[in-house]
């Protein structure tokens, strides 16, 4: 594609894996962009791997490393994709399907590898693998717009977003990226690129952090000043609560940047967490749209607050559940606790819920099994340990009554801290619709 020179609109667009996840959900997406896309504009397409890929490529990662056979899920990786490609019907179905079977054959090296360099992080091996599913997905999605005559631009994000060496939880060098994403500004056309990658300055793969794509989307908007960010979802926008598992959901209008915040915070997987600071900081309108319903205007998340308070309810899955208790019976002190925080920092770990005791220290993680077995190395020495798996973690802002009471009549809570706007609860057993 030849770039045409500008000075005009910059928008950022972001599909998820559920916009892509099958060969109709791509012919959707592409209708999408053949609709908004404006020729003497800068649109920058921000796409995560397909379906559930990301899923699949951690199982094979860790059957990998653990010593497992992984040679059958990477075939049934590779003839998901085949199947995705053969229903798009494309005139060059042969060459992205062979396009395909060379990144399968980069992964497969790629695994082979890990093998081998014990030396390295479970973190960095994790970013040596897992980014393929949006290199192909990416690379898909490039041809196939190129067959329907949508003339796009295939941007490997990893030479345009730069971060530190804290592999799995990339820390973006902002002046770098910059320097990089700057040369698009004046560069009318369609830019596809992946999201939740980047890499180091010395060109390791690095990724943003699990479903990092919504922030690879906030940086591009706000190193180019973009009018909005639009976030396509299977949602008709922002919803108080996941309608998979409660009825009776509302949908927010608008939203505060600092409401929005807030709900990414305590979990609400609608929106990455880093997503919304950048915007802010240039005060970038964040738009959630649906997919499906294209014609409704979705949520939008500005300096606008919202009409009306309503109770949210978040979700958190595969939660941990850790308690650190002192092993000579004394009351635990600042100097114990300051152990756990710094221990805490050093392997780069949120504490999602902590509660203490006369005795013991208990905190709620995400369960990185990685990040896990490095706390518990650093403290076993001053603490008796014990780790409870298989949690997830309900967060209520803005609680009512009948919202709390819909998760105390119904499900195991095991832990539940109560403020004036806001309970959570970590609770066992399987989260289902009530």
């Amino acid at each position: 594609m030849r770039p045409e020179f500008i000075r005009n609109m910059h928008k950022v667009f972001k599909f998820g894996g559920a916009s892509v996840k099958d060969s109709e959900a791509v012919i959707n997406m592409a209708q999408i962009i053949r609709e908004h896309f404006v020729k003497d504009e800068v649109l920058v397409v921000v796409v995560s791997a397909m379906g559930k890929t990301t899923n699949a490529l951690e199982e094979i990662l860790y059957k990998c490393i653990d010593g497992f056979d992984y040679k059958n899920d990477l075939e049934y990786l590779k003839n998901f994709h085949i199947n995705i490609i053969r229903g798009l019907q494309s005139a060059n179905e042969q060459t992205i399907i062979d396009e395909l079977e060379d990144f399968i054959l980069q992964l497969e090296k790629s695994l082979e590898s890990i093998k081998s360099e014990s030396s390295i992080s479970e973190s960095e091996k994790y970013d040596r693998i897992v980014p393929f599913g949006e290199l192909i997905s990416t690379r898909i999605l490039s041809n196939f717009f190129g067959d329907q005559n949508i003339n796009n631009s295939w941007l490997d994000a990893r030479k345009f977003v730069k971060t530190t060496n804290d592999f799995r939880e990339g820390i973006i060098k902002w002046d770098k990226s910059e320097q990089n994403i700057l040369t698009l500004k004046d560069q009318a056309g369609l830019y596809l690129t992946q999201g939740f990658i980047g890499s180091t300055e010395d060109g390791r793969m690095s990724t943003l952090g699990r479903e990092g794509s919504d922030f690879t989307a906030a940086i591009f908007g706000n190193i180019l000043n973009a009018e909005s960010i639009t976030i396509w979802k299977d949602v008709p926008g922002i919803l108080n609560a996941d309608p998979k598992l409660f009825k009776d959901t509302s949908q927010f209008q608008n939203l505060s940047y600092a409401e929005a915040s807030e709900m990414t915070y305590y979990g609400a997987s609608v929106i990455h967490p880093k997503t919304i600071k950048p915007l802010a900081n240039k005060n970038i309108p964040l738009i959630v749209k649906s997919f499906i319903k294209t014609d409704q205007d979705g949520t939008v998340i500005s300096k606008e607050a919202a009409r009306k308070l309503l109770p949210v309810t978040i979700l958190k899955r595969n939660q941990a559940l850790i308690s650190f208790k002192v092993k000579d019976f004394t009351f635990i002190n600042e100097e114990q606790i300051g152990l756990v925080f710094h221990a805490l920092n050093e392997n780069l770990i949120k504490i999602n819920v902590m509660q203490n005791s006369a005795i013991s220290l208990t905190i709620a993680i995400d369960n990185r099994r990685d990040k896990i077995a490095a706390l518990i190395k650093s403290l076993e020495h001053a603490f008796d340990i014990e780790k409870i798996e298989n949690l997830s973690l309900i967060t209520i802002v803005n609680h009512e009554q009948k919202s709390i009471s819909r998760i105390i009549d119904y499900y195991n809570v095991i832990l539940e801290q109560r403020t004036l706007k806001t309970c959570q609860y970590i609770i066992s057993g399987a989260v289902f619709e009530n």
